[in-house]
């Protein structure tokens, strides 16, 4: 239980990261940051478990995985949190499971349309709409800004779909490690473009640091651990953690304020998540009998 909750927060902190950091930094120089730091922690890990051997004849998947994952979601969420509450991103994130579902069912995973699943993107959608809706009234949030986040969102999903139809057996570390140097030799030139040419505060570069160390990282690698421990059905629940703690770190060290449309959005959308998200089991006919 203690991992457990240890890698929900490890994943809703860099939300609470990204809006410290964007404050003096510019978004390609974050991305940048946390990728090569990411990758240079997992680099000896992958080195062990033969990452060459592990993604051979895969790299184009691995390529496409860093695009939907990393290089596309990572630049749009940062560019967002310029204008939203780190609560409110963090939120809009967790529609990942219900965008998932969607893929599977591109796929082929018909049990996407069980009556379950389709009720909860349904009030997973709703819910979206009424964070956004209720927002906009107020003047609290740019909808340019809340679309980049839903576009990371739907990043995320399709790079999971891609790599559970193309590697699902490749070791996972192999996989991010591979994907976080891609990221990071697309941004270099950006990030030496925009490489600040004022004094960062330390809050800013202490944000910097953790980002690429702990949700970059270190939750890659505990996650898996946590997989090996409590299979990937259990496992894969953590994601309901990261969008709670993003809202209470937020309100905790940003002082950002707890909306209505948070208090209203909020649980239709983990509830609608973890609905959308969630496979029935079926139950196989018993084999016949040889003869």
């Amino acid at each position: 239980m203690g991992l457990f909750l240890f890698v929900g927060m490890l994943w809703g902190i860099p939300y609470l990261l990204i809006r410290v950091a964007v404050t003096q930094v510019a978004p390609p120089v974050i991305v940048f940051s946390r990728v090569i730091i990411g990758a240079f922690i997992l680099l000896p890990l992958a080195l062990k478990n033969k990452i060459f051997t592990e993604l051979s004849g895969k790299w184009k998947y691995v390529f496409g995985y860093a695009v939907g994952e990393m290089v596309i979601p990572w630049i749009l969420i940062s560019q967002a949190e310029k204008n939203l509450p780190s609560g409110l991103a963090g939120l809009l994130v967790a529609t990942v499971p219900i965008f998932s579902s969607i893929f599977a069912s591109i796929d082929g995973d018909k049990s996407v349309w069980h009556h379950k699943r389709l009720f909860g993107m349904i009030i997973g959608f709703i819910g979206m709409a009424l964070v956004i809706g209720i927002e906009s009234f107020k003047g609290n949030i740019s909808l340019l800004s809340v679309s980049e986040i839903i576009i990371g969102a739907i990043g995320y999903a399709w790079a999971t779909a891609l790599v559970t139809k193309h590697m699902p057996k490749v070791d996972g570390i192999s996989i991010n490690a591979a994907a976080l140097f891609i990221t990071a030799l697309v941004y270099l030139p950006l990030f030496i473009w925009k490489f600040p040419v004022h004094s960062l505060r330390l809050t800013v570069i202490s944000s910097l640091i953790a980002l690429g160390i702990f949700p970059t990282a270190a939750a890659f690698v505990l996650y898996f651990i946590l997989m090996r421990e409590v299979g990937p059905a259990r496992g894969s629940l953590v994601t309901y953690l990261n969008t709670s703690f993003a809202v209470i770190l937020g309100i905790i060290f940003l002082k950002e304020k707890l909306t209505l449309g948070i208090i209203i959005g909020l649980p239709l959308v983990l509830i609608g998540s973890y609905l959308a998200g969630r496979k029935e089991k079926i139950i196989e006919p018993a084999p016949l009998m040889e003869r």
